[in-house]
Formats: structure tokens, sequence, C-alpha cells
């Protein structure tokens, strides 16, 4: 099976970004997009469509297991893990376009800086100085939460979302949520406080991350579960 991938490359933040195309044979429909990545980063094996020989393409990754969330980036124009694409989805075609995520300062070829999201984390405090406990009521929520990877595909397609502004975005959101099903009394005030200011207030509540979360996250259920918690049981009381 031979793909063609053409790559928005870019040597560091001060530089240029470039597209490159690079034919691939691969041995298998089934191999990833992270299996071609990883041929593309030995030194020498390739030449591009322009006859020059292919710098190794820098990409993160770590589990490669759909496990870490850091090989997200921009495929065919839809944030995904490239450990999850499969060539046999993408590749019908026989080309397949690859990008660093927008959202986020680019490092170099498909390396992004996602470390905003760890600043939103600290920012809106999503930790517990108390014993988080689950009940029959708040098992399946905070499973639920639980399982974001960080990744930063929801930021990619979210409209309200821009790295340093006032709205988090799904990824800070998410472990938001786990906590408001499971605190109580001052502990659970703070987090309502917080996902009033940087989740409620500033989304448009337009659902674009609802079927882009690679863990299958339930995003919209809950959305509407939190909001129930820490908005509309203030208004009652």
């Amino acid at each position: 099976m031979k793909i063609r991938f053409d790559i928005l490359r870019r040597k560091d933040p001060e530089s240029r970004p470039y597209l490159q195309s690079i034919d691939y044979e691969a041995a298998s429909p089934e191999e990833t997009v992270a299996t071609a990545l990883t041929a593309f980063g030995e030194e020498g094996r390739f030449t591009d469509t322009a006859g020059n020989t292919v710098e190794p393409v820098r990409w993160e990754c770590s589990c490669l297991q759909k496990k870490c969330g850091a090989c997200a980036m921009v495929i065919n124009g839809k944030p995904r893990l490239a450990c999850d694409t499969f060539l046999f989805e993408e590749g019908k075609k026989g080309r397949i376009r690859l990008e660093p995520l927008g959202k986020f300062p680019v490092v170099a070829d498909l390396i992004v800086d996602r470390s905003i999201l760890f600043e939103n984390l600290k920012t809106l405090q999503v930790w517990s100085d108390e014993t988080v406990r689950t009940d029959e009521d708040n098992t399946d929520s905070a499973y639920e939460a639980s399982r974001c990877l960080q990744c930063g595909c929801c930021l990619e397609v979210c409209p309200n979302f821009c790295a340093g502004g006032s709205f988090a975005g799904t990824a800070s959101f998410v472990p938001q949520a786990r906590l408001l099903v499971s605190l109580s009394g001052a502990e659970r005030e703070r987090v309502r406080k917080s996902y009033r200011k940087h989740i409620y207030e500033g989304c448009g509540k337009s659902l674009a991350c609802r079927n882009i979360c690679p863990a299958g996250i339930n995003i919209e259920q809950l959305l509407i579960r939190s909001n129930a918690l820490a908005i509309w049981e203030r208004v009652r009381k």
C-alpha cells in the first residue's frame, strides 16, 4: 500500500513552515500513522518527491497505545492520535496530510508546546485536600472524567479556546467534573467558583468537542451534569 504523506514542517519556532511530500510503502494497511512517522525518523532512509533527503521528522510519542495522548496532531484536517489512525482509514485516496496542532506554539515539525494545559489545571486548582470518595450516584461520572488524556484534541476544534485566554476549555473542565461530583463543603464551593469563571462563562456550548475525543469521553453528559452541580444548584439556593 503506497501512500504519499504531505507533512507541514518547521525547523524551529522562528523558522517558516514548509510542506514536504514523502512517499511511504506500507507493509500492511493496518499500519498506523505512528508507524510511518517512526520510519520517517530514521536518518537518510527517505527522499521526498523533489529528490531531497528527508531529515528525521520530529513528533512526540510515548505509549503508542492510545493511553497518553502525546502523539496528537492534525491528520487530514482533523485532530487525532497518530497511534490510533490507521492507514486504511485515512489513506484511502493515497494521500495523508499531517500538521501540528494549531492552538499551541510549534516547537519543531509536529511537536507543539502544550504546557498551557497544565498551567490551566494549576489555575483551576484541579486537586483536592480531602479524600475524594465515589458512590453509586457519582461513580460513572468520576470514571468518565478520569479517562481524559490531556491530548488537546478537543481544544483544537473549540471556537472559544485560545492559549492564554480565560476560558480553560474541555481539557480542564473534564478533571473539574470529577471533583464536582465527589467533593462537598468548602472544597466543592471552591471548585464551583472556578468552574463558573473559567469554564461556564467562556463556553459557547457549540459542542464541537463532542465527537473528537480519542478516549470517547461523553463530554456532553459531563457538561450537563457539571452545569447542574456548579451553576443551577446555586440558582436554586
